[in-house]
């Protein structure tokens, strides 16, 4: 199979892969090619695990070992059905509310960000919390309360539901709105329209959410903008690779669960920007080859929380079905990392003393 890396700027290095065992091994040879059929692949680099997500999996896994199991964990970590299922698989439970959770047991708030009601539920049945928040989001927090307590009204623009926006609006109930997409900002009404800011979920489509502003800048002129993008990222550099591949994609197929809100705006994404047809699936075996009928570019993706095995698995269904040419088109290349909650590394410091 033939990997080309390919840069934004255009530049390619050639390269043959070979895949072992059903996944790819990651080892360059220039002896094993897959002979070239005129089908390729188009990988959309970054994709897959974000610094938030990458940070809210090792939690668990640390607070395992450290505690032992069970470790209990308030909703999915993070939205992806395999990191759920191997968790799980490792001694972590995971649970809708804190009143599920024993008495005096552990218990890891997911990445999500939770409301502070929360954490007083947490603390009444004398839980230790561990926060395994998204840094990202904890600054939208922050943000709402930092407005409400000027006495803004804030316009919320997100999904009716999801963990992120139930979460922010309880930092302040009485003084934020939600706005549901772009059509949801005609029904919008404040006390003060000059004296209203927007914040977001993370996770949005970057060209929705802008519309949905337009939208309400129409009816409220003097609507302000949060002090830095809500909008993480990763959704936006995700998003970006996606748009500059799907032009020349027959089909797109992103890699990402369906509870998971960046996963699903990739696909929209992708259609949106020209791909012929668009499909979301967890697993490669999900795949239907009635997608591939016809089909010469296939453009590959995975969201923020999807680990990167499950997209090589794609790749090596992909090369079975001659799909072996894979070119991989780089459009930023993310470093951020994010450290352990406190109160983890504070035991994890405390048993390591402890051990001498």
């Amino acid at each position: 199979m033939w990997v080309r890396p390919r840069t934004a700027a255009g530049a390619t290095v050639a390269a043959d892969v070979r895949f072992r065992a059903g996944t790819y091994d990651g080892r360059v040879t220039q002896d094993e090619a897959t002979p070239r059929t005129g089908k390729r692949v188009l990988l959309a680099k970054p994709r897959g695990y974000c610094a938030g997500v990458d940070r809210a999996v090792q939690t668990v896994q640390e607070a395992l070992k450290l505690y032992g199991a069970p470790i209990y964990v308030r909703k999915q970590i993070v939205h992806n059905k395999h990191v759920v299922q191997t968790l799980e698989a490792q001694g972590a439970i995971f649970v809708e509310e804190n009143e599920e959770v024993p008495a005096g047991a552990t218990v890891i708030f997911s990445a999500h960000g939770v409301a502070p009601e929360v954490y007083e539920q947490a603390k009444a049945r004398s839980l230790k919390a561990i926060d395994a928040t998204c840094p990202l989001v904890t600054k939208v927090h922050h943000e709402a309360k930092r407005f409400a307590a000027e006495d803004y009204d804030i316009l919320l623009i997100g999904h009716e539901g999801h963990e992120e926006v139930i979460g922010t609006s309880g930092e302040a109930p009485e003084h934020i709105q939600l706005v549901d997409g772009p059509d949801a900002a005609d029904q919008i009404t404040v006390r003060d329209p000059n004296k209203v800011v927007w914040l977001s979920q993370t996770t949005l489509s970057v060209d929705e959410t802008l519309e949905t502003v337009a939208r309400l800048k129409k009816r409220l002129p003097m609507l302000q903008s949060p002090p830095s993008d809500d909008i993480c990222y990763a959704t936006s550099n995700r998003q970006h690779v996606v748009k500059q591949i799907a032009p020349d994609c027959d089909v797109v197929i992103v890699v990402g669960s369906r509870n998971s809100s960046n996963s699903v705006r990739l696909v929209e994404v992708a259609l949106d920007a020209g791909a012929r047809a668009g499909h979301l699936i967890d697993f490669a075996h999900e795949i239907d080859d009635a997608w591939l009928a016809g089909a010469r570019t296939v453009g590959v993706t995975s969201g923020a929380s999807v680990p990167e095995d499950l997209v090589q698995d794609v790749l090596a269904y992909l090369a079975a079905r001659g799909f072996g040419d894979v070119e991989e088109i780089t459009t930023a290349n993310e470093r951020l990392t994010f450290s352990l909650p406190q109160e983890l590394k504070r035991d994890m410091r405390a048993a390591a003393a402890a051990r001498g």
